[in-house]
């Protein structure tokens, strides 16, 4: 198992590096003059010189890719043009508002979508079959945006128990800061688990109708005993994986939800970025994504090994 485990971190590294080549590519190589592109076709041609040799534009491609990459790996990803910060300061007071957002906003999501997926297989055809796929259903066809404008209209503006938007940051205390996040893992959660409850329904339906639980009842079994000692426990893994991709979008993508209540996040240092042209705000951002998105597949890959006993035994 240990070298199945090495081989797959090597592959995570080999990704990682692909990746960062692909990102300083496109950022950096694509049509156009990049200082150009930060400053506007207003700006003047000593500034863009400036410019250039501050971005180190004038150095060959593998030496500007080199002292990227390397100051990457050192914490060091340089300075924000529109904030005139260090971006690494920029991203990590970001990541403390989305990190624990996408946690919260996941945690809810597996904790509704589970026992109704499980309900619902294991009744099916009945009324708590019904209710959770509809349910699930409606879930599905909310956008996240929406239900944080509706979460804001009860749950703020008119029973006042929550806040509305904003974030006050950790130093005004751990309740204030999650009060406020609340709300938002919310609406990113319901419609995460409307999807993880269709998804494990149909992960433990399938498992049900396998040999072994069949056997396992004609042994004399109850259908309790079956279910989740051999039907739940062999339907986790799509279960998972679905998990697994849901997290990564919840970094990458609530930048909708941040912006409905304001929340200084990472998805909205992106899309700032963006507006305002700063590019290398806008790659390291990108770098990042892409760095969480292939360490949670490959915590995801080992999981699989945690899980399935046929998979360590071919380890």
């Amino acid at each position: 198992m240990l070298r199945m485990i090495a081989w797959r971190l090597a592959g995570l590294l080999a990704t990682l590096l692909a990746v960062s080549v692909v990102v300083f590519l496109v950022m950096d190589v694509l049509p156009g003059d990049p200082a150009a592109i930060m400053l506007g076709t207003s700006a003047r041609p000593d500034t863009l010189a400036a410019l250039r040799l501050e971005l180190g534009l004038d150095q060959p491609l593998p030496l500007r890719f080199a002292a990227w990459i390397g100051g990457a790996l050192t914490g060091d990803f340089g300075t924000s043009r529109t904030y005139g910060v260090p971006v690494a300061g920029l991203i990590l007071d970001r990541l403390a508002v989305t990190l624990p957002l996408a946690l919260m906003a996941i945690t809810l999501s597996v904790v509704l979508a589970l026992p109704l997926g499980i309900l619902a297989a294991s009744r099916r055809g009945s009324f708590w079959d019904v209710a959770a796929t509809g349910v699930a259903q409606a879930g599905v066809a909310m956008p996240n945006f929406w239900v944080g404008l509706l979460l804001i209209l009860v749950f703020a503006s008119t029973l006042g128990i929550m806040p509305s938007g904003g974030f006050p940051g950790w130093d005004a205390g751990i309740g204030p800061a999650l009060a406020a996040l609340t709300l938002p893992a919310v609406a990113l959660a319901l419609p995460q688990a409307a999807v993880l409850t269709r998804v494990t329904r149909s992960a433990v339906l399938d498992v049900l109708h396998e040999d072994f639980v069949r056997t396992a009842r004609a042994k004399g079994l109850t259908k309790r005993a079956a279910l989740w000692r051999h039907a739940v426990p062999n339907a986790l893994l799509p279960v998972v994986t679905v998990i697994g991709l849901q997290f990564t979008f919840l970094i990458a993508g609530a930048v909708l939800v941040e912006n409905v209540f304001g929340l200084p996040g990472l998805g909205s240092l992106a899309v700032q970025a963006l507006q305002q042209r700063d590019l290398i705000v806008m790659q390291d951002v990108v770098l990042l994504l892409a760095t969480l998105v292939i360490v949670v597949n490959f915590l995801v890959d080992l999981s699989y090994l945690v899980l399935d006993p046929r998979l360590r035994a071919s380890a």
